[in-house]
């Protein structure tokens, strides 16, 4: 049920994030989705691959300072109001979100929606209890 993300910690400057992305294709490692924070001295790249401990060791092999972070899926309706309909169970379970970032996919109609707070379990059984249907890894892993 858990998605295990990487989180590399870069340099804000040109051509930084190129270096991490050509390792990961040389260890024939596939991104399945990315979401890029910075400020502006660093930022913090945040990747779902299909093979997260294979991509991290390529990774640290490569001296880039890696972290797996657990991370949930969640489908959600692509449509106007399918992610305010989440966020607001959510809020309404009073459940602190750090960061999400969504994208699509080949099902039609509906999107999966990546979240990460420190209280995972309880937005997990939060979601379930409220029928927002949780994405498996192994699903992400392999779309």
């Amino acid at each position: 049920m858990k998605i295990k993300q990487l989180s590399i910690f870069l340099q804000n400057r040109m051509g930084s994030l190129s270096k991490p992305l050509e390792v990961l294709s040389d260890a024939d490692v596939n991104i399945r989705a990315m979401c890029m924070a910075d400020t502006s001295e660093f930022g913090i790249l945040r990747l779902v691959v299909d093979d997260p401990e294979k991509g991290k060791d390529a990774l640290e092999e490569n001296n880039f300072l890696v972290k797996i972070t657990e991370i949930i899926g969640v489908e959600m309706n692509d449509a106007p109001g399918g992610l305010t309909s989440i966020l607001n169970v959510i809020k309404n379970n009073n459940i602190d979100l750090e960061y999400l970032y969504a994208f699509t996919h080949d099902k039609i109609n509906k999107a999966i929606l990546l979240l990460h707070t420190e209280q995972l379990d309880e937005l997990i059984s939060t979601l379930q209890s409220n029928d927002i249907v949780i994405v498996s890894a192994q699903e992400v892993y392999n779309l």
